[in-house]
């Protein structure tokens, strides 16, 4: 019996010692799962994640995506969310997160979680430098449009010299252009257009590049357009706004492999005024619907949101394109007419005075004095001289193609 009494107590004291001695246990913490970005702008991110913890103590690092752990910045924060700001625009960031679960105890870190902030807004207003307004994303001479600005084109557009045309409008975020009539969309104060003039070096080859010559600007800010003119430096790498007028020497070949050599005019301020007015307020020329209803441009407007309060784009007339010969040519010239001379040849136009012509496209046919001035057309078109060939402004030769079509119709009347 003592014995046995001995044993227990030498068993009860082992069993003691052991206990004291032996480390606690303790559950690692877990690391953040489930990061996302909730909001994603040009200069901040939202991120938020999900911590199974309950703890209430994190710490947040990003930088650059690829950047090394521990040369971040980094964030502390009691929530499972963070709003990081001051980015840079459309750059890719990295985030990492881990949980303090303890002063001893710290999670593993997140797996990387990867975002972009978005392109830069376009700026409204008519700064030094062309690259100044963000209308491109990348390198400004590949003229790659942001993705805050959208291409559109014209069934018949402006000759101006066989230059090619990038034409973009840019709006404001959360808005879009509002349908009104067969005329221009109503536009939203800060709108931007632009319209960049270049030619390539060689049409057989677009791979062998391009020379830009200017790109011209509309703003529409508190209900009224402003103009201005970037003219593009030699290096090609950006414009400078320039009110003032410029002759441009521009070699380059044609689809047949023939040199040519043209002394484009870049127009001053006066002249693109001249144009862009419509009895003594400036306007734009070349996106009304009916001229841009083609090809299925103005559906694309609207599932792309931006274009408002049209549900049938067929119901919008459509500006013939000049060279469909499905058209006849009374409506192709007409077509060509409208686009190349009604700004001004229209009542508050530039020449509302000094011209009896009425030429847009709607004006009847009695009322637009071509026949009474059929000569005089044929006379201003079929040589260039300075002063006197029409169109007046933003040309410097004969458009060949466009006057042998105006020709055929003058002599059908």
């Amino acid at each position: 019996m003592k014995n046995n009494l001995l044993f227990l107590f030498a068993f009860l004291l082992i069993a003691s010692c052991s206990d004291d001695d032996d480390p606690v246990t303790v559950q690692q913490c877990a690391k953040p799962t489930g990061v996302i970005a909730n909001t994603i702008t040009f200069e901040s991110a939202e991120i938020i994640w999900t911590d199974a913890n309950s703890a209430t103590s994190f710490t947040v690092e990003y930088g650059l995506s690829g950047f090394m752990l521990g040369s971040g910045t980094t964030i502390n924060r009691a929530e499972t969310s963070v709003m990081l700001t001051n980015l840079a625009a459309n750059t890719s960031y990295d985030v990492y997160i881990t949980t303090i679960c303890s002063i001893d105890n710290s999670s593993m870190y997140s797996d990387v979680f990867n975002f972009t902030t978005s392109a830069p807004l376009v700026i409204p207003e008519l700064l030094p430098n062309l690259s100044d307004l963000n209308l491109f994303a990348g390198n400004l001479n590949d003229l790659t449009p942001s993705s805050r600005a959208f291409e559109y084109n014209l069934n018949t557009p402006l000759f101006t010299d066989y230059a090619h045309k990038q034409r973009l409008i840019a709006l404001p975020p959360g808005t879009t252009m509002d349908f009104v009539d067969n005329g221009f969309p109503d536009f939203p104060d800060n709108t931007v257009i632009s319209k960049t003039f270049y030619y390539n070096n060689d049409e057989r080859d677009e791979s062998l590049g391009k020379t830009i010559i200017e790109t011209r600007i509309l703003i529409k800010i508190n209900g009224v357009w402003e103009l201005g003119n970037y003219k593009w430096n030699a290096n090609q790498t950006d414009a400078v706004l320039d009110d003032m007028a410029h002759t441009v020497p521009v070699s380059f070949i044609d689809d047949s492999g023939t040199t040519n050599t043209i002394n484009y005019g870049v127009p001053s301020m006066q002249d693109c005024i001249n144009c862009h007015n419509s009895s003594n307020i400036i306007t734009p020329i070349g996106p009304k619907m009916r001229t841009m209803n083609f090809n299925n441009q103005l559906q694309d407007f609207i599932n792309a949101g931006h274009l408002s309060n049209l549900s049938d784009p067929s119901s919008v007339t459509t500006l013939p394109n000049w060279e469909d010969t499905s058209y006849t040519i009374e409506e192709r010239s007409r077509a060509y007419f409208d686009v190349n001379c009604a700004h001004c040849h229209s009542d508050g136009g530039y020449c509302e005075f000094q011209s009896e012509l009425r030429l847009t496209y709607e004006t009847p046919f009695a009322e637009s004095m071509i026949l009474e001035r059929k000569g005089s057309i044929d006379n201003r078109m079929r040589n260039y001289n300075p002063g006197i060939s029409m169109p007046l402004i933003g040309t410097s030769i004969v458009h060949s193609e466009g006057y042998d079509l105006i020709r055929q119709y003058l002599n059908s009347l």
